[in-house]
C-alpha cells in the first residue's frame, strides 16, 4: 500500500533512503534547509553533493518548507545528526497536526543525558501525535544503496507490529529489513559501533593489519555488549545486523565516515583537522563522550571506549594509547 512519507534531511543516508521508498512506489517528500540541494533534486533530479553521477527518482519532491512537508505525512523518517535531533525534533512538532509514525535512520547517544533516539522522540514530540517510533539501522552506507546493492538491515519499534509495515515499505530486490523485539539493543548496538569504527580507523592510520582490525571487532563486540546488556538490551542482539553486522562494515570500509576520521587521527591529523575534512558528520565523536560517561556512572569496564577518549578528548597520543591497551593486566577472554 503506497504511503506518504517525509524524509528530514538530505543527505546522503536520507536521500539513498527516499530513493528506496520511491522505487517502491510510495510518495516520498525530502525536507531540508539548503536550497540549492533542494533546487538540485527538484530541476536536476540529483543531489550532486554527495552523488554526482546518480539520477534520482522523478517522482521525489523536495522542500524547505517543514509545515508543508509534513502536511500530508503519515511516516516521518529521521536521517539527521543527532547533534541536531531535539532541534529539528521541536520543529516537527510545533507543524504536526495529526498522528504519524517516526522512524530514526541516524545513530548516536547524547552526551550529557546519555539518550538513545527513541528516548528523545518520547521526550520531545506530543505523545498525541506519535503513533509509534521505529528504529531502521544495520549495516548500510549510503553508497551502496543509492547504487541499489543488495543490503540488509534491522528494525525495531516500540509497537512490535509496527515493524511489519516498515518491512513492507522497503522491502524490494536489493534492500532487505529484519525485525528485532529488542529496541535498545539496535539503537546501543548502532550507536556505539561507530566509537570502535573510530579506533579501527586509527590503528589504520597507524599501519597495523589485518591481525589487529579482528582483534579490535571482537573485543569491540564484546564491550558493546557489555553497556547493552548493562542498560537493558538482549545480548543476542548485539549478534545480528545491527550488532556484529553493523561493526563489521563500519570498521572495514572506506565509506565509513567515522573510521576515515579515525584513519586521519591515526595518520597524524588532530581531531579539529579530522572533522573539518569530513564532508558529512562524524557521530562517533559525540558517541564516544557520551558512551565515557556511562561507563563511568554505570562503572563498566570498556578498555577500547576508553582509548578512543583519550586520544579524542584528552589528546593522547595514538601510538602511547594502543601500547597501554596492549600492557593492560592479563585477564581470560571470557568474563
Amino acid at each position: 500500500m503506497t504511503k506518504n512519507i517525509t524524509v528530514i534531511g538530505a543527505g546522503s543516508w536520507g536521500t539513498a533512503l527516499a530513493q528506496v521508498l520511491c522505487d517502491n512506489k510510495n510518495n516520498v517528500t525530502l525536507y531540508d534547509l539548503n536550497q540549492d540541494v533542494v533546487n538540485d533534486i527538484n530541476q536536476n533530479h540529483q543531489n550532486s553533493r554527495f552523488f554526482a553521477d546518480i539520477t534520482l527518482p522523478s517522482s521525489l519532491v523536495a522542500t524547505t518548507n517543514l509545515k508543508e512537508a509534513l502536511k500530508e505525512a503519515q511516516l516521518i523518517l529521521l536521517s539527521v545528526p543527532t547533534k541536531v535531533m531535539r532541534d529539528v525534533l521541536k520543529s516537527i512538532n510545533q507543524e504536526l497536526d495529526h498522528q504519524v509514525m517516526i522512524i530514526n535512520a541516524s545513530k548516536g547517544i547524547e552526551p550529557g543525558t546519555h539518550k538513545r533516539v527513541s528516548e528523545i522522540v518520547k521526550e520531545e514530540i506530543d505523545p498525541n501525535y506519535l503513533e509509534a517510533f521505529v528504529a531502521l539501522t544495520g549495516p548500510s552506507h549510503a553508497e551502496e544503496v543509492i547504487e541499489r546493492a543488495v543490503t540488509t538491515v534491522t528494525c525495531a519499534s516500540t509497537v512490535a507490529e509496527k515493524a511489519n509495515i516498515i518491512q513492507e515499505m522497503f522491502n524490494n530486490q536489493y534492500f532487505r529489513v529484519y525485525r528485532v523485539d529488542d529496541l535498545i539493543g539496535v539503537e546501543i548496538g548502532g550507536s556505539i559501533k561507530n566509537v570502535i569504527a573510530l579506533a579501527a580507523g586509527i590503528i589504520a592510520g597507524l599501519g597495523y593489519g589485518d591481525n589487529a582490525k579482528a582483534a579490535l571487532i571482537t573485543r569491540g563486540l564484546v564491550e558493546i555488549k557489555r553497556l547493552g546488556t548493562a542498560v537493558g538490551a538482549k545480548e543476542e542482539t548485539f549478534s545480528g545486523l545491527s550488532g556484529l553486522g553493523d561493526l563489521i562494515v563500519t570498521c572495514t570500509s572506506v565509506h565509513s565516515r567515522n573510521w576515515q576520521a579515525g584513519y586521519k587521527i591515526g595518520s597524524g591529523s588532530d581531531l579539529q583537522e579530522a572533522i573539518d575534512s569530513m564532508t558529512m558528520v562524524v557521530e562517533g565523536v559525540r558517541t564516544c563522550q557520551a558512551t565515557y560517561e556511562m561507563i563511568q556512572s554505570l562503572q563498566i569496564e570498556m578498555p577500547i571506549v576508553e582509548t578512543v577518549y583519550g586520544v579524542i578528548f584528552n589528546k593522547l597520543d595514538p601510538r602511547d594509547a594502543i601500547a597501554q591497551l596492549m600492557m593492560r593486566d592479563m585477564k581470560p577472554e571470557f568474563y
